[in-house]
């Protein structure tokens, strides 16, 4: 398993990249918020030799404007992972699985040079997913031991707890392979 975390402007634009050969930075959440910290956690992640990924939290509703907001701000370079994060909103509401699948479909549409994966927690994959697309990819929210999610689903990321920060494990054999498979969208 390959170890990586996720960030988003809560956490430091230097953070510890020791041990890393991934990482998820935040991008967008909606159709007008942009993490501040983007462009220097990125660099930071780029000047690691860390394969990067971006993550736009979704809301319900103007999917394809959403879509077209997380690829105006995240970085467009051919390797990188883009990542839907669908989970309760602070309002209390999520997007349903036709628009988790619409955004999907449109970001792929929109960067064909990307992979696209969905990050679901335990309790949306098993409750309220009904489809079952995950884009290229699933990672999945479960805090247990690292790599070992209690779903049946095959993944490829695994969030495993948030203490101190969101830390995470990828199923690849090694990170030239993960960088390959990110480049072979």
């Amino acid at each position: 398993m390959l170890r990586g975390i996720d960030v988003s402007a809560y956490q430091s634009s230097s953070y510890d990249t020791d041990g890393l050969s991934f990482v998820f930075v935040k991008a967008t959440e909606g159709r007008s918020y942009v993490n501040p910290k983007l462009a220097a956690q990125t660099k930071r992640a780029r000047d690691a030799g860390l394969v990067v990924g971006f993550y736009h939290f979704l809301w319900p509703g103007n999917l394809s404007a959403q879509a077209e907001y997380f690829v105006g701000k995240a970085p467009d370079r051919p390797g990188d992972i883009l990542a839907v994060d669908w989970e309760t909103t602070s309002e209390g509401t999520h997007a349903s699985n036709a628009q988790k699948d619409l955004f999907i479909r449109k970001l792929k549409d929109l960067r064909p040079n990307n992979q696209v994966v969905l990050y679901a927690n335990r309790h949306f994959w098993l409750n309220i997913d009904t489809t079952s697309y995950a884009g290229d990819g699933l990672w999945i929210a479960d805090y247990v031991g690292a790599g070992k999610p209690r779903i049946k689903a095959k993944w490829r990321f695994h969030q495993y707890t948030d203490d101190p920060l969101d830390k995470n494990v990828a199923d690849f054999a090694s990170k030239a392979a993960l960088r390959k498979w990110a480049e072979d969208a």
